[in-house]
C-alpha cells in the first residue's frame, strides 16, 4: 500500500528573529512534577522550542553513558526511521557473506540514503508487514522496549510503527556493536551518504543532525504529516508529493499521536560514530515544513553531543516561498535548490552581487550558505540591514 498522501499546508511567512546562534530562542520543557513521576529525565542542555513535543536521547559510545535523555521512552510514529528495521530484517539471515542481490541493493541504497518510499513499500508488503516489527521486537539482541507495529486500523502504514528515542539508540548500538561487519558496513556507509533531497517527495532532509554538525555524521531522517510540497532539487520539485505517511483521521485507537506533523533526526556524530543521537519531534497542526525544520535544528544544536563539530557561521531566519539557492551571487547562476519556506539558514559570509528588487526592497548583497554550497539574496534574510551584521565578506 502506498503510504504517501498528497497534502497542502500554508507556508510560513516572515521569520521575525534577525539572527540566532545555536540553541537560541528555545525553552526547556522538562518539569519537576513530570520528572518526579518518572516520565521525564531532565537534560541540562536540551532546549525544546515552544509547541514542540520531543523525545531525545544522546549516547556517548566512548564513555558508555547517555548525555541527554528527555522523554526518551515516549512513543512516536516512526516515519522513515523504521526503514532501519526493514533493512535489518532483510539482512538478518542472509548467510555467511551477507550477499545482497543487485535488485535489492538497488532498492536498499536509495531507501537508506534518500529515504525512498517505494522501496519501503516493497519490503513491507513482501516480508509480512507488521510481522517484520514483531520479528524485530522479539530479537533480544536489539533490546527494544517501546517499539510496536502500526495500529490495527493502519496495517499498510509502515511509518505508523511506534518507536522511542531510547529504542532508536538501541537500534544503532546493535548495528554498530553487535551486527555482523557486512551488515554494519552496508547500513552505515549508506547513512553516511545521505542525500540532501529525498528520493520520493523532494524534501530537504538535511535537518537536525545533518544541519547542526559538521561531518562525520550518518543519518536516517523521518517526516510524516500534512506538509506542503517538497522543493528540494534543481528542478524545484514542482511535482513533489505530500510528506511520508501523511496522517489520516484515526480509524482505531492508537498509542501514538497520528495527527500532528512529525519530524525526526537520528544517526551518529563524530569520528568512529562516537555519539548516537535520536531526536523525535511532533509539531502543532498546520506547522510548515520550514518551521518544523527550523525548530528541530534549534533543538539539535542545543544538545550535548560528544565528538560533534559545530559548523562556522551565523544562523538567520528567511522569508518568502521558493527562495532559490544559486551557484553564484546573481539570478543568472544555476539554481541548485529551493529553500523550505521560512527556514533558518547558516550564513558563512556575504558578497556584493546582482541587485535584487522585491518592492519595496532592493539589495545587492548575497549570503553564502556553506551547507548548500550556494548563495541567496540577502533580501530574503530576516535582517533590518542589507548587509548582515557580524558576517564577514567572502574572500576573493
Amino acid at each position: 500500500m502506498r503510504m504517501l498522501l498528497r497534502g497542502a499546508a500554508a507556508l510560513a511567512a516572515v521569520v521575525t528573529v534577525a539572527s540566532l546562534t545555536s540553541g537560541a530562542a528555545a525553552h526547556p520543557r522538562t518539569g519537576r512534577a513530570a520528572e518526579a513521576a518518572g516520565t521525564v529525565r531532565a537534560s541540562a542542555a536540551a532546549q525544546i522550542p515552544p509547541g514542540v513535543t520531543a523525545g531525545v536521547a544522546v549516547y556517548d559510545r566512548e564513555a558508555g553513558r547517555f548525555t541527554e535523555q528527555v522523554d526518551d521512552s515516549a512513543q512516536f510514529r516512526s516515519a522513515s526511521v523504521v526503514k532501519l528495521l526493514l533493512t535489518l530484517d532483510f539482512l538478518w539471515d542472509r548467510g555467511p557473506d551477507y550477499t545482497i542481490p543487485p535488485a535489492d541493493r538497488a532498492r536498499l541504497e536509495p531507501m537508506l540514503r534518500g529515504s525512498d518510499d517505494d522501496a519501503a513499500d516493497h519490503y513491507w508488503s513482501t516480508y509480512g508487514g507488521s510481522a517484520i516489527i514483531k520479528r524485530m521486537t522479539d530479537r533480544t539482541e536489539l533490546g527494544l522496549r517501546d517499539t510496536a507495529p502500526p495500529p490495527a486500523g493502519y496495517p499498510g502504514f509502515w511509518g505508523y510503527t511506534a518507536v522511542s528515542a531510547r529504542d532508536t539508540v538501541a537500534i544503532y548500538r546493535y548495528i554498530l556493536e553487535k551486527a555482523p561487519a557486512p551488515v554494519r558496513d552496508f547500513i552505515m556507509d549508506n547513512l553516511r551518504r545521505s542525500t540532501r533531497c529525498s528520493a520520493t517527495d523532494h524534501f530537504d532532509q538535511h535537518f537536525g543532525i545533518a544541519g547542526a554538525f559538521d561531518k562525520p555524521w550518518a543519518v536516517k531522517q523521518g517526516w510524516s504529516g500534512k506538509y506542503a510540497k517538497g522543493t528540494c532539487g534543481s528542478q524545484a520539485a514542482s511535482s513533489g508529493v505530500g510528506a511520508e505517511s501523511a496522517a489520516l483521521a484515526p480509524r482505531a485507537a492508537a498509542a501514538v499521536d497520528l495527527s500532528r506533523p512529525a519530524l525526526h533526526s537520528t544517526g551518529t556524530v563524530g569520528a568512529n560514530d562516537r555519539s548516537i543521537v535520536a531526536v523525535l519531534t511532533l509539531h502543532p497542526v498546520g506547522t510548515s515544513y520550514g518551521k518544523a525544520y527550523t525548530d528541530i535544528g534549534r533543538l539539535t544544536r542545543s544538545l550535548n553531543v560528544p565528538g560533534a563539530k559545530r559548523p562556522a557561521g551565523t544562523w538567520f531566519g528567511t522569508w518568502g516561498e521558493f527562495v532559490n539557492v544559486r551557484r553564484g551571487p546573481g539570478t543568472g547562476g544555476d539554481r541548485m535548490t529551493q529553500l523550505p519556506a521560512g527556514v533558518e539558514v547558516l550564513v558563512g559570509c556575504q558578497v556584493r552581487g546582482e541587485v535584487v528588487n522585491v518592492p519595496p526592497y532592493t539589495n545587492e548583497w548575497w549570503a553564502y550558505l556553506p551547507q548548500y554550497g550556494g548563495y541567496i539574496s540577502n533580501i530574503y534574510i530576516s535582517s533590518p540591514d542589507n548587509r548582515l551584521p557580524n558576517v564577514p565578506e567572502c574572500a576573493a
